[in-house]
């Protein structure tokens, strides 16, 4: 791959992370600290991020470039046969914990990787799109999930009727705790391996995905930011987070492919809430809001 489709690709995605940061401060009114920093084997980032704010708990939005000698196992786990390949890698990532627990958590990702063709090898060079959006709220109302899939659905369906289903079902097949026998929330899109359409057509999808995120989730923070709470809902809350710490930690590829690459283990980590809480057996009582979450956690049509 020549080097201005992939100028191309770290040009939008850096633009996109300050477009959202941005947003994101004028949402809450607090500053985002900015932290740059280098790889020792190739390449870097960029991560901005927010602890102990009003709107947002831990919130980070994270720009990397990096690149290495050979692809960690995470990456080439669906692909065995690039194994051992050059790579580089680029995409924005995040992951927000409001403080109140009526506003969702969310995650995004965008992301591309290109594996070099090894010199003397038949073999040529390969670059595959990823990533997608998903929302885990504490507290679930249905207008919410229907309005984050509406714009999830309305991301993808220019590039083809197709998509949104397949990446909708991907998503709830993701991102969910095989253990808890639950989804991590009520799920979003999420899709990997895109290259099949061409890059043109597969930058610009991945482009529609990045964009969508604000559109998806702002309304939602307007909608829930000043609903009143107490102790009881916060300790929920650090109840639910420890479901997604549980995921990050076990299944999360993201999470695999940055401690496996030799990445950098504080804008890994910047994922995790800061705090989550376990109990033993516990179950909420029925007739309760918080029970009522359990019927948001497995797959359902949205939109």
């Amino acid at each position: 791959m020549s080097a201005a489709p992939v100028s191309a690709v770290h040009a939008y995605l850096a633009s996109l992370q300050a477009d959202i940061v941005q947003a994101l401060e004028q949402a809450g009114g607090e500053t985002f600290r900015t932290d740059s920093w280098q790889r020792a084997e190739g390449g870097g980032g960029v991560s901005r991020l927010i602890e102990g704010g009003q709107l947002l708990e831990r919130a980070g939005v994270l720009f990397s470039h990096v690149h290495g000698t050979r692809l960690p196992p995470s990456a080439s786990a669906h692909r065995p046969e690039l194994a051992g390949r050059s790579w580089q890698a680029m995409g924005v990532s995040l992951v927000l914990h409001p403080r109140n627990p009526y506003v969702p958590t969310a995650h995004m990702n965008v992301r591309m990787f290109v594996a070099a063709a090894r010199p003397g090898h038949d073999e040529s060079e390969v670059f595959w799109f990823g990533g997608g959006l998903d929302l885990t709220p504490c507290y679930a109302f249905e207008d919410d999930a229907r309005h984050f899939h509406q714009a999830c659905r309305a991301a993808l369906d220019p590039h083809g009727a197709a998509y949104y289903p397949q990446y909708k079902r991907w998503c709830d097949e993701y991102f969910y705790l095989k253990h808890r026998q639950e989804m991590r929330g009520i799920g979003g899109i999420f899709f990997d391996d895109l290259s099949e359409p061409g890059f043109e057509a597969s930058f610009a999808l991945l482009r529609s995905v990045g964009d969508a995120f604000l559109p998806a989730y702002l309304p939602i923070v307007q909608r829930r930011r000043d609903t009143p709470y107490a102790q009881a809902q916060r300790d929920f809350q650090a109840y639910r987070r420890g479901r997604y710490v549980e995921f990050n930690l076990v299944f999360d590829r993201g999470t695999l492919f940055g401690l496996q690459s030799g990445g950098r283990t504080e804008s890994i980590l910047l994922s995790m809430p800061p705090m989550a809480q376990w109990r033993y057996d516990w179950q909420p009582a029925p007739g309760t809001p918080e029970a009522a979450l359990a019927g948001f956690l497995q797959p359902r049509e949205w939109a």
